[in-house]
């Protein structure tokens, strides 16, 4: 009666429950990812006393790993060959569903229950790896990530602003809509142009070919 349908945006599960539990809206996991990477950093600082500056270094440390991570779970992961049946159930589950819905606002970023479980494995991982100053680079970490869910939530919401972030909707609007073997990294190009996965684009082909 006037709204859309859960499968108009693509169903998963039949379950109800398990196809609600798919869903959010964008404010829960940036909270519960920027608030988990503030704690992290917070207890570095306060609770370990641990150097500010070094602190600080292991922070922005954290969140730049993090554009290499999410570059390269987002090629190998979320695009992975599907040659078999499970195979193509997991990669739609995790990403097929977004690429044939891209505006749907409530699966552009993990769902609660999921975002609870990542935020601490991290932290738990990167405590596990470096001891007390896995607090400070998994803080980053997680701040780095909750940035990615921004950025990417903007990006398929709004229309891109006129000035230099305009290149980062540009860049993963190549992903989508021109190939999605190119164009991986959505906070950042910057990986794309060291693996040459940096997909061409057609205005640019064009204007070239015209030249």
């Amino acid at each position: 009666m006037g709204g859309k349908s859960v499968s108009d945006s693509g169903r998963i599960f039949k379950s109800p429950l398990l196809e609600a539990l798919t869903r959010t809206h964008i404010a829960i996991p940036l909270i519960i990812f920027y608030g988990t990477g503030a704690a992290a950093v917070w207890i570095s600082l306060n609770r370990l006393a641990l150097d500010p500056v070094g602190s600080i270094a292991l922070c922005i440390a954290g969140a730049f790993f993090f554009t290499w991570v999410e570059y390269m779970v987002h090629r190998y992961f979320y695009h992975m060959s599907t040659d078999s049946p499970r195979k193509a159930r997991v990669q739609y589950v995790f990403h097929g569903v977004h690429h044939d819905h891209p505006r749907d606002k409530k699966r552009l970023a993990l769902p609660p229950l999921m975002s609870v479980l990542v935020a601490g494995a991290f932290i738990g991982l990167f405590r596990l790896l470096l001891g007390v100053h896995g607090f400070a680079f998994g803080g980053g970490f997680l701040v780095g990530y909750a940035t990615y869910l921004l950025a990417h939530y903007a990006i398929h919401v709004y229309n891109p602003p006129k000035n230099f972030l305009k290149a980062i909707w540009k860049h993963h609007n190549l992903h989508h809509y021109v190939g999605d073997t190119g164009a991986f990294g959505v906070s950042s190009p910057l990986w794309d142009h060291v693996f040459g996965t940096m997909p061409v684009d057609p205005r640019a082909k064009k204007q070239a070919q015209a030249s």
